[in-house]
């Protein structure tokens, strides 16, 4: 996700000494959670405390003290639906677990004697409720998970219908006449640009089957790169004259025209799905056929399943069927094993994308893909 400049009015929890950023569900003996949410305990190893360093990520920061590392804004008292942006947490400061109440505080170092906080007590007992404050965006906080991975994932690719670029602007010649164009290059546009002047550029791919029906549920557009209006067609016979911005993949003629979308600004807070889910993976991007850490996996569900940005799901081996050794006229199917977890950051009508957060073993096409246990 990019990082913006600009000032923004968000929520945000204070991040002072000895605040408490746990809810009154998350216990080292895995005290029952509320209807809808998971439990969360403590490693039984987990340290006293973490320094909070440049790189860090909530969900990292988290996995030090908890079993599953998902269950952070719970766990440090964030309400999904009443925040827009997760408090803020910086570099330098301190997360404290009170083994003996069973939480996570957040400040800064232990202060010497006499250090006195701003309405004379002292620094390590002053406590704020939440409150609204401007903050640069641009800062150094840290972000709920690595969004560098994910990022150009947002706006591209783009998962869509059977024939839904049919009537989008496309290439129809390039300059000089070349097969493909790069940077700096003209490419010879033809279609409705309604207004826009910066596109994305896109091309129809492989179709993307559901592994269970073996039905085609969508179609992933390859990103190529992105180009800019130079001159605008005068007459409808007429091709715009466009340049090529930047090149991820080789543009050709008859690739298709989309407006460039805005950065979103999107809350990854991460939970479980809001109801009982169980997927299948459709494809690696890039169509290989494993995947591991940090790569990007599209499953077989979308909104119209229920799902939403920031559901976690937990990866297991398909178990597969098999002839039962001891009974020849039996087949007999094996359990699927938990190996890993899922984190879902963009979702299209029955397709989803998501990153490969925790695994122990390779992720494959058709693995199981389910709400957390």
């Amino acid at each position: 996700m990019k990082k913006f400049s600009t000032a923004a009015a968000i929520l945000a929890f204070a991040v002072l000494p000895s605040f408490s950023l746990l809810s009154s569900v998350a216990r080292a003996d895995d005290a029952a959670a509320a209807p809808g949410e998971a439990k969360c305990a403590f490693l039984e190893n987990a340290p006293d405390q973490h320094k909070v360093v440049s790189g860090d990520t909530l969900w990292g920061i988290s996995g030090k003290f908890l079993k599953h590392p998902w269950c952070w804004p719970q766990v440090w008292g964030i309400n999904r639906d009443q925040i827009s942006n997760p408090h803020w947490i910086y570099p330098g400061q301190i997360v404290y677990f009170d083994r003996v109440a069973g939480r996570l505080r957040l400040g800064t170092p232990m202060p010497t004697s006499g250090d006195q906080s701003a309405d004379g007590g002292p620094s390590s007992d002053r406590r704020l409720k939440p409150e609204l404050r401007t903050e640069n965006l641009n800062s150094n906080a840290i972000t709920s998970i690595a969004t560098n991975v994910i990022e150009p994932f947002l706006s591209q690719p783009l998962v869509v219908k059977e024939n839904e670029l049919s009537d989008t602007p496309r290439i129809v010649a390039t300059q000089e006449g070349r097969v493909a164009l790069g940077r700096g290059e003209r490419a010879y546009v033809r279609g409705d640009l309604k207004g826009g002047t910066s596109f994305q550029v896109f091309r129809p791919s492989r179709a993307l089957k559901d592994p269970e029906t073996n039905k085609v549920i969508g179609y992933e557009a390859v990103y190529l790169g992105t180009i800019k209006l130079v001159r605008a067609a005068t007459t409808a016979d007429e091709a715009s004259t466009f340049t090529v911005v930047n090149v991820k993949e080789e543009m050709s003629v008859g690739d298709r025209l989309l407006p460039t979308p805005p950065q979103p600004l999107v809350n990854y807070m991460p939970h479980p799905p809001l109801t009982p889910t169980k997927a299948r993976i459709v494809a690696v991007y890039e169509g290989v056929q494993y995947a591991g850490q940090n790569q990007v996996v599209s499953i077989n569900k979308g909104k119209a399943d229920g799902l939403d940005i920031g559901a976690v799901l937990q990866l297991y081996r398909f178990g597969k069927i098999i002839d039962d050794p001891t009974d020849h006229k039996k087949k007999v199917k094996l359990p699927d094993e938990q190996y890993g977890t899922l984190f879902v950051f963009r979702v299209f009508d029955n397709i989803s994308y998501a990153l490969i957060m925790e695994v122990r073993d390779s992720v494959e096409v058709g693995d199981v893909a389910k709400s957390p246990e």
